[in-house]
């Protein structure tokens, strides 16, 4: 009871060394509850992801796991804050079970390209059903991968800039895990840049952005926020994120 009493007196980062000279469950465990709130944080932000395919225990349950190998796989003289590294293991986690339940399809990437294409070729106006006719699929489909595509933008955006408490994050769209803009954000960067990003977007795509990541709002709030159609603030967000990756790749590559 004394030796439990005093690993509650310890800091997270002196069990974490603790537990690396040692080895001791009873430390492992002890950690598995302090960070079990980053497990229940990132489930309830990547709901949509799994939502359908997977319920939230089961993502809590993964998460658990996901801590305890992380705990032996951390390595504080290489990786970042153990709450950076666990945090993306953890997203990373919650995508590989999404994959496994055949959420995804396989051809997705060449899907998104091509509705991509297609709003371009047809304009701002265009409809969910002209748009899905065009790119030759169906609308329930089409509005599925329009889905889809937003939760990727969030998930890849982790890459790109973490603030002061770790407790909000930017992120930019990639297909290319190799084309992330993590060098960038590791030369101190990033966070001017980002900033200078947003302000060379239009003002609607702007406060997209703001009410989408900052605020957290869901596309159909934004939508009632700014007064204008869901499928309207799905094409700023799509348009938004386009010219943010256009910005920052001029300085990444």
């Amino acid at each position: 009871m004394a030796q439990t009493e005093n690993l509650k007196d310890r800091t997270n980062e002196e069990l974490l060394s603790l537990y690396q000279e040692t080895k001791k469950l009873e430390i492992k465990q002890e950690l598995v509850l302090r960070y079990l709130y980053i497990v229940k944080t990132i489930a309830s932000q990547m709901r949509g992801v799994y939502a359908g395919s997977l319920q939230m225990e089961d993502i809590i349950n993964e998460g658990v796991i996901a801590i305890m190998k992380g705990i032996d796989r951390y390595e504080p003289e290489r990786d970042n804050k153990f709450e950076t590294f666990i945090s993306r293991r953890i997203r990373g986690m919650i995508i590989d079970l999404v994959r496994k339940n055949d959420w995804m399809p396989r051809d997705f990437r060449k899907q998104v390209r091509l509705i991509e294409e297609t709003k371009i070729a047809l304009g701002p106006s265009a409809t969910d059903e002209e748009i899905a006719g065009a790119a030759g699929m169906d609308v329930k489909k089409y509005r599925k991968l329009e889905r889809m595509s937003v939760i990727m933008n969030v998930l890849s955006l982790d890459m790109l800039i973490d603030d002061e408490d770790e407790r909000q994050s930017l992120q930019l769209s990639s297909s290319d895990v190799s084309s992330q803009p993590e060098k960038a954000y590791m030369k101190g960067e990033s966070r001017k840049l980002l900033a200078q990003a947003v302000d060379s977007l239009k003002e609607k795509e702007k406060l997209v952005i703001s009410l989408y990541y900052v605020e957290e709002l869901n596309m159909g709030q934004i939508a009632q926020v700014m007064g204008v159609s869901e499928p309207r603030i799905s094409q700023l967000h799509s348009s938004a994120i386009r010219r943010l990756k256009a910005y920052m790749s001029d300085y990444i590559n």
